[in-house]
């Protein structure tokens, strides 16, 4: 029995005859391509939970009531977009919530204790933050143990410090107030003020949360970096072999986290000058699945920063949605869990027919 060899170069040009199956010459349809954006189920979820909640709910369209949407959807989104960048680099991070309450802490007992200005506080709490997520990234890449180990432990272990510290400097479960220091006027305006915008009043935190879409969009998109970030979620090995900088890469994604814990907690710091030290705890959970709803997967190299905004729209409009509707608000997990698997259905379907159209 004779075998037949196959002679051609692996590098070189595919011959006339074989150049309509190579696929980066395959001409793709706009449709083809609409179908295989990853956040098409949440746009198409978040469009029908606003004509749901715009018949039920009264007043669910007026100016002020978008505004409370978008700041509820704003506070989700500024963590939901950096954990969407690292779930599509393959891992999670479960101290996200929790580092967001660390952050608010250290800016405040730093400025307070030291007397110092508030941006001096606010400065040490993004180095010591970023530090958190640098942390993280080391020892997961180090270890090779799960990142739900890992980040489990930091959560634990940022819990713990966080009621511990405030009590032994405070003697409280709560900060001290600094709203009369010097540097809060300009603080505030830059983490919780308020715009007027065409009559809709909107918190500052929609501005922070679409620039971070904006550049998150960019950096996946557009920059070298975004195609290291799903080659280590796509195939780790696989990309390593190719030169991927595995390690920093997902060090990288573990300080965008941080980033974002530390904005979300700067807001939390300067609208209300003083933080409860047990707050944040459950959080990391609504961000990872505002990032699923938005078309991320979990097993990683899939999805989008738009996806994630997306995501965190529906979480906004779904609890203010039942407030506006008068509806017992104890329902609210039971509208998230189904938002959640009809999402997740809806976004394999979607996956599963844009790949049976290629």
């Amino acid at each position: 029995m004779s075998t037949t060899t196959d002679t051609r170069p692996t590098g070189g040009p595919a011959p006339g005859g074989e150049r309509s199956r190579d696929e980066r010459l395959t001409h793709t349809s706009p449709l083809r391509k609409l179908l295989s954006r990853p956040e098409l189920g949440s746009v198409v979820g978040a469009l029908a939970v606003l004509v749901f909640f715009a018949v039920a709910a009264d007043g669910f369209l007026r100016p002020a009531s978008i505004s409370t949407v978008l700041y509820a959807s704003s506070t989700i989104g500024i963590m939901a977009v950096p954990v969407a960048l690292l779930m599509i680099g393959g891992e999670f991070d479960l101290s996200a919530g929790v580092m967001v309450t660390s952050s608010a802490l250290i800016s405040s007992m730093f400025s307070y204790q030291m007397t110092a200005n508030i941006w001096v506080g606010a400065g040490v709490s993004l180095l010591a933050t970023l530090a958190v997520g640098a942390f993280n990234g080391f020892v997961l890449t180090r270890t090779k143990l799960p990142s739900f180990i890992v980040t489990l432990g930091t959560f634990l272990m940022l819990t713990g410090m966080n009621l511990g510290f405030t009590k032994l400097i405070d003697g409280t479960v709560s900060t001290k107030s600094i709203g009369d220091m010097e540097g809060f006027p300009s603080a505030h305006a830059v983490f919780a003020s308020t715009l007027s915008l065409g009559g809709v009043d909107l918190k500052v935190t929609v501005l922070w949360w679409l620039g971070l879409v904006a550049l998150a969009s960019w950096v996946l998109l557009r920059t070298r970096v975004g195609n290291w970030i799903f080659a280590v979620g796509g195939n780790e090995d696989a990309a390593r072999a190719v030169g991927v900088p595995v390690a920093k890469t997902k060090i990288g994604l573990y300080m965008g986290v941080a980033f974002g814990a530390w904005v979300s907690g700067q807001h939390l710091l300067f609208s209300f000058d003083t933080v409860q030290s047990g707050e944040g705890v459950g959080n990391e959970l609504i961000y990872i699945i505002a990032a699923v709803i938005g078309g991320c997967l979990i097993t990683g190299g899939y999805g989008s920063a738009v996806g994630s905004a997306v995501g965190a729209l529906l979480f906004g409009m779904t609890s203010k949605g039942i407030v506006f509707a008068e509806w017992n608000p104890d329902w609210f997990k039971f509208f998230l869990g189904a938002m959640l698997l009809l999402a997740t259905l809806l976004n394999t379907w979607v996956r599963k027919r844009a790949e049976a159209t290629k």
